[in-house]
């Protein structure tokens, strides 16, 4: 039986104490907050993310990688990036309900929706809550496109609303697989799924016609950067259409909390893996100007990405999606004065920030 998770969290910049437990952590129980918020889309104006619309349901993630840029998150809340990110975590029951206030808006045009922009939508509280498959159904009654970054098996609950989104809309699917060894994965991500799973849940959500990638994310040099051929071509033979990779982030809390897993599960690697990302990042743990956050420098990146063109070219994996699709999005009527009156109310609470 499997140790339990233990309390541990770097020092939260927000807070002007931090407290030193004495003696063995207690574990770290899963604690859910229902979270109020009057909006659900969150608007992205980075030049170097590839969608301006996200929706996360859920705040904090039960997958607990030890990598996740995300972590710093919680720390707005007065809580912590480490075992805090991974079991207290924050709900959004109205999730659905702001979504349709939101499309119903003049102002939304049937932007593209990125779905796990933050934290996977797909994580075990999904099971129960089911707030991913309402907002995925609300998208597919207004036709709107959607993309969606997972680890989990649970989406594979959804292939078939996913495969109708891919025939009226547009649906994609990107699968994180960014481990060959489970052995090494279990470590750095030990609430995900197998990496043998990932793959099957590829293959089903292909086969229903949902167009599927893989995302190697995050390359972290010296750990996983050998695992691309055999990564892409897996992903190839399970029906992926295409790939994409990213050098891994650290901001802030970030890399305290991956250094301290990667020191207590690997501590003969870590010295290395931290040279090796350091190299990449001209002597520095992080870069985060926009255009240098996801990418390296220097010979040993520039080797990894000559491995990654050359795979991803022999192997057909498509590059960008081409031209824009034209709009499929509508907006279907509100069945009763009831209804329409409600949804008044919500215009006003579900203000979309303007780019």
């Amino acid at each position: 039986m499997p140790e339990p998770k233990r309390i541990w969290n770097p020092p939260n910049p927000y807070l002007t104490e931090h407290r030193q437990l004495l003696g063995e952590p207690p574990s770290a129980e899963l604690q859910i907050y229902e979270d109020e918020s009057r909006s659900i889309l969150s608007h992205n104006d980075s030049p170097d993310i590839g969608f301006r619309w996200s929706v996360n349901p859920y705040r904090g993630c039960f997958h607990a990688c030890s990598y996740c840029f995300a972590r710093p998150t919680h720390e707005y809340f007065g809580l912590g990036a480490g075992s805090d990110f991974e079991r207290k975590i924050f709900v959004k029951p109205d999730a659905a309900r702001l979504l349709e206030a939101a499309f119903r808006r003049k102002s939304w045009q049937g932007d593209l929706v990125m779905f796990s922009g933050v934290t996977d939508c797909y994580q075990p509280l999904e099971a129960a809550w089911r707030l991913t498959r309402q907002c995925l159904e609300t998208c597919l009654a207004f036709r709107n496109p959607v993309g969606i970054i997972t680890k989990s098996l649970l989406i594979r609950r959804d292939a078939e609303l996913l495969a109708a989104l891919a025939r009226e809309a547009d649906a994609g699917v990107s699968i994180s697989i960014p481990f060959l060894d489970e052995k090494i994965a279990r470590l750095i991500e030990p609430g995900a799924p197998t990496i043998k799973r990932r793959f099957e849940t590829m293959e089903i959500l292909a086969r229903a016609g949902v167009s599927v990638s893989i995302g190697v994310a995050p390359l972290i040099p010296g750990l996983n950067d050998t695992d691309i051929p055999g990564l892409l071509k897996e992903a190839k033979r399970r029906g992926a259409h295409a790939a994409f990779h990213t050098l891994l982030r650290l901001p802030g809390s970030v890399k305290d909390v991956f250094f301290h897993r990667l020191k207590e599960v690997m501590p003969l690697r870590a010295a290395r893996v931290e040279h090796r990302i350091r190299e990449g990042r001209r002597g520095q743990l992080y870069d985060n100007r926009f255009g240098h956050r996801h990418e390296g420098t220097g010979p040993y990146w520039e080797a990894i990405e000559q491995s990654w063109a050359m795979w991803t070219r022999r192997l057909g994996f498509a590059g960008d999606d081409g031209p824009p699709k034209p709009s499929t999005f509508r907006r279907p009527p509100l069945p009763t004065l009831e209804d329409q009156l409600e949804f008044a109310w919500h215009l006003d609470a579900a203000s979309i920030p303007q780019p």
